[in-house]
């Protein structure tokens, strides 16, 4: 194993948490209906940061105006540009779940543009590909999404490629790892 491999934040063992990341983890379990896992494993050693991360992930993942694959679409896109695999492990069964069909998968798993995508993956793809690649969104590509999304949704997009930035930027910096059993396949 190589030193980029090595998990630079694994999980705080419970018998070492301080008594806020204790409070913390408990009202991460009763928000979320489970345990500290992934990112949020790293951001407990902030337990205020994670606490808030959290809540704002629960509008981002399962609350925003978009329908659920274009949500996934966004997630997918930003797990690439950053080579995210835990979030890529995470998420590409959710994707495929909710609807994003193989082909696109497979193409954003490759960095490519998918073919055959309908009107409104081809507008998240082009917005969300844009945000991350350039920085910037065209004004073609803005005016197609304000029509079709409206402002909400364009906010929308944005938070949602934002807030899984801004995981991915925290485990890619933890070198947190993929689950060894997963059966995801991994981004090339």
């Amino acid at each position: 194993m190589s030193s980029a491999d090595t998990d630079r934040m694994p999980p705080i063992p419970k018998a070492q948490w301080t008594d806020p990341q204790q409070k913390a983890a408990v009202e991460f379990a009763a928000m979320r209906g489970q345990d500290v896992f992934g990112p949020f494993a790293v951001m407990l050693r902030s337990p205020e940061v994670m606490l808030r991360a959290a809540a704002m992930g629960d509008y981002m993942r399962y609350r925003t105006s978009l329908p659920r694959a274009l949500n996934e679409l966004i997630i997918l896109i930003t797990a690439r540009h950053w080579s995210q695999q835990f979030e890529w492990f995470v998420h590409q069964p959710m994707a495929l779940k909710a609807g994003v069909p193989q082909h696109i998968v497979s193409a954003v798993s490759k960095g490519h543009r998918p073919e055959n995508m309908s009107s409104d993956e081809s507008i998240v793809y082009d917005f969300t590909t844009e945000l991350q690649r350039l920085q910037n969104v065209s004004d073609p590509t803005y005016a197609r999404a304000v029509e079709r999304f409206g402002e909400h949704g364009v906010i929308d997009m944005i938070g949602v490629a934002g807030y899984y930035s801004f995981l991915s930027m925290m485990m890619n910096t933890a070198r947190t790892a993929v689950p060894s059993d997963s059966d995801v396949p991994p981004l090339p």
